[in-house]
């Protein structure tokens, strides 16, 4: 889809934190015009049940995987699973997927576009990533929206093409504060410093964000955790630096103290966490690349361990 159009329907599959994010604000806009792709028991219990976001109850249009769309594809596919239930929702997708469907995955991690883009193609795959601190508590999600934000577009926008400028407006048609950066790489990179240290830390120390407002030690292990992810981005050709932890420091003094980063969110409430995504991709590319990486190694096999014990190995 080279040419702008408005975009009116959209399929979503994933209502995790960020999917309940996205989901509530498109649903309100689009109504029936979002599906959102689930089967079996998880299309029961959410026709049933639906889901409960800043205190308020949404029901969706729920589509099966199965079902095909004709020649009714969307204008958007947006994929939000966790990083390692990405397979299957690239299957469960296959359906709703048109020539001139465009895709968005702001997943976690850095490896997501290619993923995707395995399966799909890369011609409609647009860069995207959410910046949204949601807490998942009992099956309801809750997030201060002014705080919220999806950034996106092509991998570099010096320019806005029209099919980002499309999405842009849906996205803030919806309430859905939308960010075009000038190099999308970069700020899925960024990203992914932050959640590697802040995510791994929090979840080994069992600490939440306002720890890093008080503690120097805290900071101490975030900040070398993030060093070894700018070290391989740099080796990568991606621009990564001091000024960028400096930059995050700010930012998380912003976040309200009590809220818990994702992966310790998963400890507590015993599931399986990202970790793989997180530590276990940068101990491989630090492998290949000849970069040392002792303290992703060490919160890695941390964070195994409380996966091991929540599923009652010792």
């Amino acid at each position: 889809m080279k040419q702008k159009r408005e975009i009116r329907t959209v399929s979503l599959i994933g209502l995790g934190a960020i999917g309940c994010f996205l989901a509530s604000h498109l649903g309100h806009l689009l109504g029936s015009d979002l599906r959102v792709i689930a089967g079996g028991s998880r299309r029961e219990r959410l026709e049933r049940e639906g889901v409960i976001v800043n205190g308020v109850r949404h029901h969706f249009n729920i589509v099966s995987p199965e079902e095909n769309c004709g020649q009714n594809y969307p204008d958007l596919a947006i994929i939000i699973t966790k990083f390692p239930a990405l397979p299957q929702a690239l299957e469960d997708m296959r359906n709703q997927i048109g020539p001139d469907t465009l895709i968005m995955a702001p997943l976690n991690g850095v490896e997501a576009e290619d993923k995707v883009a395995e399966v799909f193609g890369w011609d409609n795959l647009l860069y995207s990533l959410a910046k949204v601190s949601v807490v998942m508590k009992d099956g309801c999600a809750s997030f201060n929206p002014k705080a919220a934000r999806i950034e996106m577009g092509e991998k570099h926008n010096e320019t806005m093409s029209p099919r980002v400028q499309a999405v842009k407006e849906l996205f803030e048609r919806a309430g859905i504060r939308t960010v075009v950066p000038e190099d999308m790489e970069r700020a899925i990179w960024y990203k992914y410093m932050c959640n590697v240290s802040e995510n791994q830390s929090a979840a080994v120390l069992g600490i939440p964000f306002g720890a890093w407002s008080v503690s120097a030690d805290a900071n101490f292990i975030r900040e070398e955790l993030m060093r070894e992810v700018i070290a391989i981005a740099r080796k990568k050709g991606i621009s990564l630096s001091e000024k960028d932890m400096e930059k995050q420091a700010s930012i998380l003094r912003d976040v309200p103290p009590e809220n818990k980063p994702s992966t310790l969110q998963d400890i507590e409430a015993g599931r399986k966490t990202e970790v793989e995504m997180f530590g276990g991709t940068i101990i491989r590319m630090g492998r290949e690349l000849g970069v040392p990486t002792p303290y992703n190694e060490m919160f890695y096999h941390g964070i195994k361990v409380l996966e091991q014990k929540n599923e009652g190995l010792f």
